[in-house]
């Protein structure tokens, strides 16, 4: 038994030694929701980027259409708990060539804005282009709530 006892508090010495040797690795910082930060990608302004999660209590829904034969993307405020909240909506269009529009939609359900994307030319199939949104709230906090590709649709 007294064999034991120190073998015991040897064995858990070493364990907290060891323990407390190792190279830790600081945590990653992350990026609060909300911020919009990390929104443009260094490698291209046609690569969607992880969304925003709202919420429950504030969640509001936009949808982005498909692109229409014309080029045009409709882009409509569907509401949700947080509508009441909305102070301004705002929709960012990178084209393919690297052009921008900018928008705002309307913060009353079924609001809608059309952008005007690259369209095709007759039976060839247009570029992608990307469409974001930004839901800025009266608290104060912002949220890309939508980063998406939107292609070409042709007539057939």
């Amino acid at each position: 038994m007294q064999f034991r006892i120190p073998l015991i508090i040897l064995i858990c010495a070493t364990v907290a030694i060891a323990g407390c040797t190792g190279i830790q690795n600081p945590p990653a910082t992350p990026t609060p929701a909300g911020t919009g930060a990390g929104s443009t990608p260094a490698g291209g302004g046609l690569v969607p980027s992880p969304t925003d999660t709202m919420p429950d209590y504030n969640a509001v829904k936009v949808d982005v259409g498909e692109k229409d034969y014309l080029g045009t993307i409709p882009v409509t405020f569907q509401g949700g708990l947080g509508m009441s909240h909305v102070k301004k909506i705002d929709v960012k269009l990178t084209r393919a060539d690297g052009s921008t529009q900018t928008a705002t939609v309307g913060n009353k359900k079924g609001d809608e804005v059309e952008l005007q994307g690259t369209r095709g030319s007759g039976s060839e199939r247009g570029q992608a282009d990307r469409v974001e949104v930004w839901v800025s709230m009266d608290n104060g906090q912002t949220y890309k709530v939508v980063d998406v590709l939107r292609e070409y649709r042709s007539r057939g």
